[in-house]
């Protein structure tokens, strides 16, 4: 069987458009949901790992550039705009707002197949450019594929947030290091991070809840009282 291309989370609250969205990129071998509203559209996305997002302006609770806005927030998942609306100045809107692209409905299949490729495409090798040795990371049972976007225990799929996701990664980028709070808030919620420790904390205990085999005695993801966490280095690395 084919190995998944990514998955994508379509957001269109017409249930013939979204059904023929679906069809199309099920049958090009991604994985893909729907979410009907903007609401629902960010809280998935909050919640579950992307590689993409199809997302229509006109939703029927908030429009849809107040999605594209709240996702850019926090999160740098491509997302591609699936309008009907053909004013130049909502194209540009929308791309200064942080989309990174824009397709006119009514759109061929290929056209579409083909700006989702090349999205995910850029965006996984500029996740890659970011690592500075490796595209991957292992530690015992613990193996991390950035390219990917994967985080796998004994071969089976960990599933994270993306906030949570995060964290992992710029952990494992630093693997032996002790992080401060403050560095990893930045380098994860950006610079207008709350200067709370609490939201940090919180993560990291969802986080060993599902990597770890006792939360209470992690192996991989360690406190430095008072200072910050770090990634147990891989045994034989760093002498």
């Amino acid at each position: 069987m084919e190995a998944c291309k990514g998955t994508i989370l379509v957001v269109e609250d017409d249930k013939h458009s979204s059904d023929f969205l679906m069809a199309n990129l099920i049958s090009d071998g991604y994985e893909a949901l729907v979410a009907d509203t903007g609401r629902k559209a960010i809280s998935t996305t909050a919640d579950t790992l992307f590689d993409l997002i199809l997302l229509d302006l006109g939703l029927p609770d908030i429009d849809g550039m107040k999605v594209l806005k709240s996702i850019r927030e926090w999160s740098e998942i491509p997302i591609i705009i699936v309008s009907s609306r053909t004013e130049e100045a909502g194209k540009v809107a929308a791309l200064d707002a942080g989309a990174n692209d824009y397709i006119e409905k009514p759109f061929g299949n290929n056209e579409l197949l083909a700006r989702v490729r090349a999205a995910i495409r850029i965006y996984r090798k500029c996740w890659c450019s970011k690592v500075e040795v490796s595209d991957s990371f292992t530690n015992g049972a613990l193996q991390i594929d950035y390219s990917k976007h994967r985080i796998a225990k004994d071969g089976q799929i960990i599933h994270l947030t993306p906030i949570e996701h995060k964290i992992v990664v710029t952990l494992a980028q630093n693997a032996g290091k002790v992080l401060t709070h403050d560095f990893i808030l930045r380098r994860v919620w950006g610079d207008d991070y709350l200067s709370d420790g609490q939201i940090l904390r919180v993560n990291v205990a969802n986080i060993r809840r599902k990597l770890e085999d006792n939360p209470a005695e992690p192996q991989y993801i360690l406190t430095e009282v008072g200072v910050g966490y770090q990634m147990a280095e891989p045994e034989g690395v760093g002498g």
